[in-house]
């Protein structure tokens, strides 16, 4: 009897601990209406931020996480949040339908699944993990495509069936059409929806519960109107509102749909932490460096329930004289008023910058915009005189204020040309300017001009067919039987000489790149600058070769020797005739240098 006591007490033991490893850190607790995050056991409302400015900045603040979309770098950020304190909801980041991703396709389904399980099994032990955010804003406008949703929730599954530990979330673009219905009826494993919205973030929490909204929410990003959500001025142009300005939509929407819906709303994450070129480099941004911005310091006041001990500078007002539409050359004198809480000392540095007015779309990545300071004639803390640029078009004059303390203030004014656009100036490129290599890089040109039998070319830029370097290449496909077809890498992307863009690439040598057949005898033409006059924003330079490739990895170049570089819009391009069958070939290293 003594021995099955002992027995007994050591098998209840065990199950005890079993039970308490089982225990989730991180859930989500309902009582009535109420639904309570918990984190150890402890309630857990989330004052949270998504960008990557300084963490440090972040936790002095009063805030507890940060947010990201995607899982790329995601073990470094939730090793820097965990040294600080800090939570991370960790973004993975899914194909969406308005770029084309397929979900009804089952290989790129596949294959989706299998790098949400990865990124899962990697992280889901570290201390720092919140909860996990299936894609971002991947739904279609009205939220009618159920294969989108029922996906989802595969992957929810996917992910409880490995972690058992966090909450799992997806992230929509506001609360249009069907979007809270469906996602409500197709996703009973999505725990919690996260929900972006700008300048309809006051209203969500009431919005939200119209529609049928009865799981816990986040709001996973909200700031200041989007140029899609406001009107163009006189001047044809998006006017931005002041830093100080915007501090007051920040406080709008968390008082409105994040505290003012205890029992439904778990916390927040604020955009964007750092700074962001959207439209402007200022436009959501919430630091100007690492100096805060007013929307920072009304962030702290509402998280802390007190404000910060030097709050921003405040811009009243900027305003120039006359018209702000003017001919080139003209001077444009304009004025800015300033002031400080505390009466600090004040410094102003003015920029002027090309608009060129071709903006992305759902948060795409957008080419700085170029500086023409040297316009700036006359420059005080109070006001600039201004010679406005020989070439037309929309060009915006930044003033940012900083008090020495750490705070700063940024405002900015539309000014527009009346005269063509001529031959703007690129960007200077720094060299070797890699276009597809691995590991991957920030893309300079985008393959995205796609000519001939379109619906016949595919790429797939993470083939591992016997790369020549590394673990993909880029395989090229042209399944048409005949007529041709061709991709042409472009900046800005869908644009054949009409828009700003492009790079200076002065100083490049060579554009090497390598190349093979998948059966040997393809005839291929690899060249760059297509465009040519009267586009007014033509390529300065071209070249080609033309080549038939084996199926052993060949390096080819294009000499540069005697060209004018200073404006290459169109990087690279391949082009190919149909054989009377299908073609496919691979590429790999292509850079300038």
């Amino acid at each position: 009897m003594r021995f099955l006591r002992i027995t007994a007490l050591l098998i209840a033991t065990c199950c005890a601990a079993v039970l308490s490893a089982a225990e989730p850190g991180v859930r989500i607790v309902q009582s009535g209406e109420k639904h309570q995050l918990q984190r150890h056991s402890e309630p857990y409302f989330i004052r949270g931020v998504g960008g990557n400015g300084p963490l440090q900045l972040l936790v002095s603040l009063g805030g507890n996480s940060v947010r990201t979309w995607g899982a790329e770098g995601l073990g470094e950020t939730l090793d820097k949040a965990h040294a600080l304190g800090l939570t991370v909801t960790a973004g993975i980041w899914l194909g969406q339908v308005r770029q084309g991703f397929d979900w009804s396709d089952a290989a790129s389904l596949i294959k989706q699944r299998e790098t949400v399980r990865a990124v899962i099994e990697k992280h889901r032990n570290h201390p720092a993990l919140l909860m996990w955010a299936l894609g971002n804003e991947m739904e279609d406008s009205e939220g009618k495509n159920g294969a989108v949703w029922s996906e989802i929730n595969n992957l929810a599954r996917l992910v409880k069936s490995i972690d058992a530990g966090h909450p799992t979330m997806t992230v929509i673009a506001e609360l249009g059409g069907d979007k809270v219905k469906n996602l409500h009826a197709l996703c009973p494993d999505i725990d919690v929806v996260g929900i972006n919205s700008y300048a309809g973030g006051p209203s969500v929490a009431e919005r939200y519960k119209q529609q049928g909204g009865t799981k816990p929410y986040v709001m996973t990003e909200f700031g200041p109107p989007g140029i899609w959500e406001i009107g163009k001025d006189e001047i044809d142009a998006y006017p931005e509102l002041t830093s100080t300005a915007k501090a007051a939509k920040y406080r709008s929407t968390y008082q409105q749909s994040i505290l003012g819906e205890p029992n439904l709303c778990l916390g927040s994450y604020a955009f964007l932490w750092g700074e962001k070129q959207e439209v402007t480099a200022t436009w959501f941004s919430m630091l100007s460096g690492e100096s805060r911005l007013a929307a920072a310091d009304t962030l702290s006041e509402l998280w802390t329930s007190k404000p910060v001990a030097n709050r921003c500078p405040v811009i009243e007002a900027l305003a120039c004289e006359g018209s702000r539409q003017r001919k080139p050359g003209e001077t444009v004198l304009v004025s800015l008023k300033t002031s400080d809480p505390e009466q600090d000392e004040l410094a102003v540095t003015w920029q002027l910058r090309f608009d060129a007015e071709q903006y992305g779309t759902g948060g795409d990545a957008e080419a700085a915009a170029l500086a023409f300071d040297v316009a700036i004639i006359k420059k005080s803390n109070t006001g600039a005189e201004i010679k406005l640029p020989a070439d037309g078009g929309l060009y915006r004059l930044f003033a940012i204020v900083k008090d020495k303390k750490g705070g700063a203030a940024v405002a900015n004014l539309p000014l527009r040309v009346d005269a063509p656009r001529k031959t703007m100036v690129a960007r200077k490129a720094d060299l070797p300017l890699v276009l597809y290599s691995e590991p991957e890089t920030d893309q300079t040109y985008i393959p995205a001009g796609w000519m001939g039998d379109a619906k016949a070319i595919k790429l797939d830029p993470d083939n591992t067919e016997k790369p020549h370097a590394g673990k993909t290449c880029l395989r090229c496909d042209f399944t048409a039987k005949e007529g041709w077809g061709g991709v042409v890498w472009q900046s800005p992307e869908q644009d054949w000489g009409d828009r700003p863009g492009g790079f200076d690439l002065t100083g490049a040598k060579r554009l090497k790149f390598w190349a093979r057949g998948a059966k040997g005898g393809e005839k291929v033409t690899f060249s760059f600058g297509l465009l040519e006059k009267p586009k007014p924003y033509f390529d300065t330079g071209k070249g080609n070769v033309e080549t038939v490739l084996t199926t052993d990895w060949k390096e080819y170049e294009i000499p540069l020797d005697q060209l004018d570089l200073t404006r290459i819009k169109t990087g690279f391009v391949w082009t190919l005739a149909s054989g009377g069958e299908p073609m496919t070939f691979y590429l790999d290293d292509v850079r300038w240098e």
